[in-house]
């Protein structure tokens, strides 16, 4: 369980902040986690997903002075799934401002990520970005007056580009998969067309939702993407990637909205804004402090990572991270 206490070994290195002190938390972290049983389920409604091995744990820290810290399988490659919507969410704003909310909310949805309930209640307007639907009004608006391959080119570059790392790619088999299996997705496209919240054909649409969430990244690419979101909008570089309020403002939304219907649990338990994917990723970010990326494909109830919801958990306590907590 989540409350469970801290394993002893890096307890005793909560004041540390330095590389040492924070390895060895890093490192005793991954071996609590290894030694877990109750591991969650991977996600089975796509193929590529349902082969990954539960076993699989990764963990990266992209810290304020320049260190990466990493433990376990930070450099083998997930589809990060819904951990794109932060990135696409990013272009989107950068293209048209504050005008994306009037065709997207700002609030908790409080039902499930692929639900289609609220739509008819709200009349075609998503309630967050980070659900499937509003996620999906984001791909349209990046879509633009692209073609998809365009689009979607222009998404992988983005994040080649903050990731400084063009090996990121897109996984085609998980890209297929997400095609073949889509049908929620589709109705989600097709309801909210009917509403006029779409103003592309919805397989154009889709067909740019479902190749970013198909992007394969390592933790360590994943904390390096994340980065701007900790530097106030900046890379460490100092090039600007959105305004410092834009950066607080989809932190922001990952700490209210990130983690579906157990936002709020996740903001009880670990105190950062996240984003977490059905692949078994969470970005989780620490401003001023970290971008921290971890991995364990196993999944929850409420389709968040089980085990590396835990270590973020474990994380913010060894370490007092949480954005509750004072800075010392």
């Amino acid at each position: 369980m989540l409350g469970k206490s801290c394993p002893a070994g890096y307890k005793k290195a909560r004041k540390g902040t330095g590389r040492v002190d924070l390895q060895a938390i890093v490192d005793d972290i991954a071996a609590a986690i290894a030694a877990q049983t109750d591991r969650g389920a991977v996600a089975t409604y796509i193929p590529g997903l349902a082969k990954v091995d539960p076993q699989r744990f990764g963990i990266a820290i992209a810290t304020a002075d320049g260190a990466m810290l990493t433990s376990g399988d930070a450099s083998a490659p997930f589809s990060i799934q819904s951990i794109s919507k932060v990135f696409a969410l990013t272009l989107a704003l950068g293209k048209v401002g504050d005008q994306l909310w009037e065709r997207v909310g700002r609030e908790p949805s409080g039902t499930a990520f692929n639900s289609i309930v609220q739509l008819e209640a709200e009349k075609g307007i998503p309630r967050n970005p980070f659900i499937n639907a509003g996620a999906i009004v984001v791909a349209d608006v990046n879509l633009g007056a692209h073609q998809p391959r365009e689009a979607i080119g222009e998404m992988l570059q983005f994040l080649r580009y903050l990731a400084e790392d063009d090996s990121v790619h897109i996984d085609e088999d998980i890209a297929r998969g997400e095609q073949d299996t889509g049908f929620r997705n589709l109705a989600l496209g097709n309801y909210m067309r009917a509403f006029g919240n779409l103003r592309h054909a919805v397989d154009l649409t889709l067909g740019v939702y479902f190749h970013q969430c198909a992007i394969a990244m390592s933790c360590v690419q994943l904390a390096r993407a994340g980065r701007f979101l900790m530097f106030d909008g900046r890379l460490p570089g100092g090039s600007r990637v959105v305004s410092p309020a834009r950066a607080r403002r989809i932190n922001a939304l990952m700490l209210t909205c990130g983690h579906y219907d157990a936002s709020g649990d996740f903001a009880f338990r670990v105190g950062m804004p996240g984003k977490s994917g059905v692949g078994g990723g969470i970005l989780a970010v620490v401003p001023g402090r970290a971008s921290i990326a971890v991995w364990s494909p196993g999944l929850n109830a409420n389709g968040n990572s089980t085990l590396g919801t835990m270590a973020l958990q474990m994380l913010a306590e060894a370490t007092g991270w949480s954005i509750f907590q004072p800075h010392e």
